[in-house]
């Protein structure tokens, strides 16, 4: 293989588990997005724009659909003999094997396939966020200051500053401090989950941190508070644009609702930063004679005789007539029946909505078996659930996979509740 000057090495085994029932049978990087996407495929696209030709994939939680999804790396140009992209999951190691433990832990069972290619320098993201960067330029940043280690960094609200790792640096960018969550932050800028590291200095803190029984083995918690202790040189690349980790409900919600308001510098039909994934192909979308859409994205194949207003509806929806959806996402190949009203929801795949079905109604109580999941309003159903004929389905409600309409205890269910397959309410 060809030396690479700069490799990526792309974290996408998480489970994902704040976005509850859209995770359950996939990891958070393959979830649908935006009308056409995966999560994942931003960051993908970001390699490829950026001129990095060669991406270890790091996957573990319920693989199959992601490992599926990036196949041999054909829609980004990743399918080469010479760099391209490489699934790498946890394996057994002569008699024993195990998980990864941990972010650093992962790139550390994962050094052989490094220093195969040998590279100057690695850069280590994340594959559940939304956003547009060119990484060559983070590069030349890093090499024009000699740093061991580059982090981006995104300017974010004090008051939100507690919500993630925080880098204080002097007035040069360089970091002389790291705060996971502070209490009291001291600056706004946050880490972004992407790391430039010149490699032998990674290579020997990974080691290191491997043979530490008491690290976390996190990149975060360990392999960069450990090289400031030792005085590395360290240095935040300040970042301007649109990023969003889509690591909650209301923040997945969030996100999709921004592209509805072209949010500036994130425009998915910008031709100099395309955004590249793997879609079967289908026909265009149809509005029937008294369907209409307001500002929303819709994908290919879809067929549209109701109403859908701001909202994001992916490949392949049916909406019948009468029906209303407002301020929701419906992934693909679902159907929704006659004289229904969806408000501040997200469906998942293949979903069938009965005829005459409200969801998104009534007060925003905080769902009663997961309130840390599903507390803003938003109902959520999740893959091949059938909604029965009048049901009515209020805020925070959580639909199981699969659900059947003889699983409904009541065709009313109240904000706040759930269905789960097999008949169980709560």
């Amino acid at each position: 293989m060809v030396k690479k000057e700069l490799i990526a090495l792309l974290l996408a085994g998480g489970q994902g588990s704040r976005l509850g029932v859209l995770t359950k049978t996939m990891a958070k990087p393959a979830v649908l997005y935006g009308g056409k996407y995966r999560i994942i495929d931003f960051t993908l696209s970001n390699c490829i724009n950026s001129g990095i030709d060669t991406v270890g994939v790091l996957t573990q939680y319920l693989p199959l659909k992601l490992n599926t999804h990036i196949g041999i790396g054909k829609p980004w140009d990743l399918d080469r003999f010479n760099g391209g992209v490489t699934i790498l999951s946890p394996y057994l190691k002569d008699e024993t094997g195990e998980w990864y433990k941990g972010t650093a832990n992962a790139v550390y069972q994962n050094i052989h396939y490094v220093d195969k290619i040998s590279p100057e320098y690695v850069i280590i993201l994340s594959g559940d966020h939304i956003y547009k960067m060119d990484y060559s330029l983070m590069l030349d940043f890093h090499k024009k200051n000699k740093a061991d280690a580059t982090i981006s960094v995104i300017e974010v609200p004090y008051e939100d500053a507690s919500r993630y790792g925080i880098m204080n640096t002097y007035e040069d960018g360089r970091i002389y401090e790291f705060e996971e969550k502070p209490k009291n932050p001291k600056s706004n800028l946050a880490s972004m989950g992407v790391y430039i590291f010149s490699w032998p200095v990674l290579r020997e803190y990974l080691i290191k941190d491997a043979e530490s029984p008491d690290s976390d083995n996190d990149f975060g918690k360990n392999i960069i508070p450990g090289m400031l202790n030792e005085g590395k040189s360290m240095w935040a690349y300040r970042f301007h644009g649109y990023w969003k980790d889509v690591g909650t409900i209301q923040a997945f919600w969030e996100s999709n609702m921004d592209l509805i308001e072209r949010v500036p510098d994130f425009n998915l039909f910008d031709q100099n930063w395309k955004i590249y994934t793997t879609n079967p192909i289908k026909p265009a979308h149809y509005i029937g004679p008294n369907g209409s859409i307001k500002k929303s994205i819709v994908a290919e194949g879809c067929m549209i005789y109701g109403q859908v207003r701001n909202s994001v509806i992916f490949p392949g929806v049916f909406i019948d007539e009468g029906s209303i959806v407002e301020d929701s996402i419906i992934m693909s190949n679902s159907s929704v029946g006659k004289n229904c009203h969806i408000v501040k929801s997200i469906l998942s795949e293949r979903i069938k909505v009965g005829n005459n079905v409200k969801i998104g109604f009534g007060e925003p109580t905080v769902n009663e078996s997961k309130p840390s999941i599903y507390n803003s309003g938003i109902t959520v159903v999740g893959d091949e659930a059938v909604i029965p004929d009048n049901a009515v389905l209020g805020k925070n409600v959580v639909i199981d996979i699969g659900a059947a309409p003889e699983d409904f205890c009541s065709l009313e269910v109240p904000s706040g509740k759930s269905v789960y397959k097999g008949g169980i309410c709560e």
